[in-house]
């Protein structure tokens, strides 16, 4: 280090205490800038390193002791796998049994596609980080309720759990976390299964302030389930996704217009038991709250569901209704007559094999925020009839004429 200044002046690190660096830390902004503090001095890089509070890394035991001693603040820390470039075994029980006992303090874990850890080595992380409060360990297909249960009893703070894939998971998670993790608000739980009404129902008796909930493809839950978890969670459940769950019908639709008054969310693609009288209830009911729909083979639907959507729902920005083939022009005409300015952003109409390029410039007409359209699959709009009847899309709406409904668009999907 350079001599002092000749006028006598003091060098910086002999006047500024390490809370005071530490304040200055806090009022750097972008990453580039708290990075760069580091580089200053050893001094000033271990007290940046005790501040970082995010940790993304692929590591092994060894490495992650020696991030625990550096980071000792860090309170997130991401070893998530990408799912198209998995490295097997990647992230394993011995990892995590150094997580438990390192990083104590952990508060959110993630360890989406780590197929390399089971039951035993997640059992540790219920021993170890008792103030962990989010976990995700979506698509991590080795894991069952054994473990689970265990991190359910230790770490009772939890809010935020995802086991998204995860298709060993049965009923008996849910009874746990019902009986320990009274303050859950985000359950992710698409693809499991074996989940029932039973389960669902369990969930319900305990956990009183689920927000989210994704129970998509979970095939065994029908009405019950929906219904109990509707009327526990009431006003404070922001989203339930339901995809693809046949069993649910029109009870648990009007159950959630009955109690979920600030549903912001609801997703029943392929729920093809729901008719018009559940959803006009719905519209009713959430008129100031629904922004996302997607009700997408919804196959009893009409024109008469999504025109009491549109007519009522002010704050509606995202609606698909592909492959209901009852819906036709009249769904969109005269629906900006509804005394607001809709919002939507975002219509997915494919597969709607009675629309005609009428019905899409009536919504045009309705929809002046409208980003994307997805028009895939109506046989009587294509991009020559709307050019030769002089259709004028929004500036910059982006309308999806071909390709496979198979395809999703990062833009859209989004929403829902």
């Amino acid at each position: 280090m350079s001599a002092p200044p000749s006028g006598g002046g003091a060098l910086i690190n002999e006047v500024l205490t390490d809370d005071e660096l530490r304040a200055v830390l806090t009022h750097l902004g972008p990453e580039a800038e708290r990075d760069a503090f580091g580089l200053v001095c050893r001094r000033w890089l271990r007290i940046q390193s005790s501040e970082r509070r995010r940790l993304r890394a692929r590591a092994g035991p060894d490495m992650l002791r020696r991030l625990a001693a550096r980071f000792s603040g860090a309170l997130e820390l991401d070893l998530s796998q990408s799912p198209s470039r998995s490295f097997y075994p990647g992230v394993i029980d011995d990892d995590l049994d150094v997580i438990a006992g390192s990083f104590r303090n952990l508060r959110v874990l993630s360890l989406q596609n780590c197929k390399g850890i089971s039951d035993v080595g997640v059992a540790k992380l219920g021993d170890g980080l008792l103030s962990l409060h989010t976990l995700d360990v979506s698509r991590c297909i080795k894991l069952s309720d054994k473990g689970l249960k265990a991190v359910a009893l230790g770490c009772q703070k939890l809010r935020q759990l995802h086991i998204t894939g995860c298709r060993l998971i049965t009923d008996n998670l849910l009874i746990a976390l019902s009986k320990s993790c009274l303050q859950l608000e985000d359950l992710g739980a698409a693809g499991c299964n074996s989940i029932t009404d039973a389960g669902v129902s369990a969930l319900a008796d305990g956990c009183h302030h689920i927000k989210l909930l994704d129970i998509s493809k979970c095939n065994k839950v029908g009405d019950p389930g929906v219904c109990k978890i509707a009327e526990a969670s009431s006003s404070r459940l922001l989203s339930i996704k339901l995809l693809d769950c046949s069993k649910v019908g029109d009870e648990s639709i009007f159950s959630l217009a009955k109690w979920c008054r600030n549903l912001d969310t609801l997703v029943i693609g392929g729920c093809r038991n729901i008719s018009d009288a559940s959803i006009k209830a719905l519209a009713l009911a959430c008129y100031n709250s629904l922004r996302s729909l997607r009700m997408d083979w919804c196959l009893k639907l009409t024109d008469t569901s999504l025109r009491s959507l549109l007519s009522n729902c002010k704050h509606l920005v995202a609606i698909d209704v592909g492959c209901c083939g009852q819906i036709t022009d009249i769904a969109f005409l005269d629906v900006e007559g509804n005394g607001f300015q809709s919002e939507l952003k975002v219509l997915k109409i494919s597969s709607c094999v009675q629309l005609t390029v009428a019905g899409v410039s009536s919504a045009l007409k309705s929809f002046k925020a409208l980003e994307y359209l997805d028009v895939r699959s109506c046989p009587l709009v294509t991009r020559d009839s709307c050019e030769q009847a002089g259709v004028q899309f929004p500036v910059g709406c982006k309308v999806n004429f071909y390709g496979s409904l198979l395809e999703s668009d990062p833009s859209a999907e989004r929403f829902f």
